[in-house]
């Protein structure tokens, strides 16, 4: 049983845990006075005003000095990487079964329906072949396109052959090389691919020998050059039945021009690598 002198500690503790919080006898809340909390208020809500104009000035600064149809640094991204289309570095399928390459022939159809339709092309340019199309360095100026038409691509376009090939177990691939602004490739640019197993594959390239004309080139940015496709190139695999159940690992490069084709530090750059399987 607690003694009558416990009693007084006991509320002069409990006392000093609540005016920890709010003490009647000073008016002070937590501490501070009405007053000491509306002279710290209003010091934090300077300090924060004034880092936020300092980080707006910042911004409106650095924006100054940006310009919007070209980047300020492109020395890290000098050349083009390789693309695959279908997006997939393992297409494999069972030619007998339509619902195994749906995936592929309508991704090929999607992509070749956004831009590359033939009503739309013929808005374009039909530009000079073999040379680059250089144009009015003006800012104000809405860049013109070159003409690329998925019939183009012949028997990988998907008008003749709705199915790209896949149904006969001869699959078509698209390649394409990433935009970089200002590209001027020299020589004559093409796609190679090999097949890395002891018989080779005969293939098949749309347009004729892979070529990349370099009337597709320089590529001037998004907002200058908005309706830009990318050339296209179609390879299409011509397996015959010993290719059939095999993975066959496919390498693409770009030849016959100065675009970097073998840095192993970066195996996408001017060169793409993927798998074909085709079940019978």
């Amino acid at each position: 049983m607690a003694s009558t002198e416990d009693k007084p500690a006991n509320k002069e503790n409990a006392s000093s845990w609540k005016d920890s919080f709010y003490n009647p006898r000073t008016g002070e809340v937590m501490g501070r006075t009405a007053g000491s909390w509306a002279l710290i208020l209003l010091f934090y809500l300077v300090f924060y005003c004034f880092l936020a104009g300092m980080f707006a000035l910042t911004m409106w600064v650095m924006l100054l000095t940006l310009d919007e149809h070209v980047p300020r640094y492109r020395d890290r991204v000098p050349y083009p990487g390789l693309v695959i289309l279908p997006n997939s570095p393992d297409i494999t399928f069972s030619r007998g079964d339509p619902l195994k390459y749906a995936g592929y022939v309508n991704h090929l159809e999607t992509f070749l329906q956004k831009g590359y339709n033939d009503t739309e092309q013929e808005k374009n340019l039909d530009c000079p072949q073999g040379e680059h199309f250089l144009q009015d360095n003006s800012e104000e100026m809405e860049k013109k396109v070159c003409r690329f038409k998925r019939g183009y691509l012949s028997l990988c376009s998907g008008l003749s052959d709705t199915n790209f090939g896949y149904s006969e177990g001869n699959p078509c691939v698209l390649l394409k090389l990433n935009r970089i602004i200002g590209l001027k490739p020299k020589g004559d640019p093409y796609i190679n691919c090999t097949v890395k197993k002891e018989n080779a594959v005969q293939m098949q390239y749309f347009p004729r020998n892979g070529r990349i004309d370099k009337m597709y080139f320089p590529y001037y940015g998004k907002k200058a050059h908005m309706n830009y496709v990318q050339p296209l190139v179609a390879v299409k695999l011509l397996l015959s039945k010993e290719d059939y159940n095999k993975e066959l690992t496919v390498e693409c490069r770009v030849d016959g021009c100065d675009l970097r084709n073998n840095d192993e530090r970066d195996k996408f750059l001017g060169r793409v690598t993927f798998r074909v399987t085709v079940v019978d």
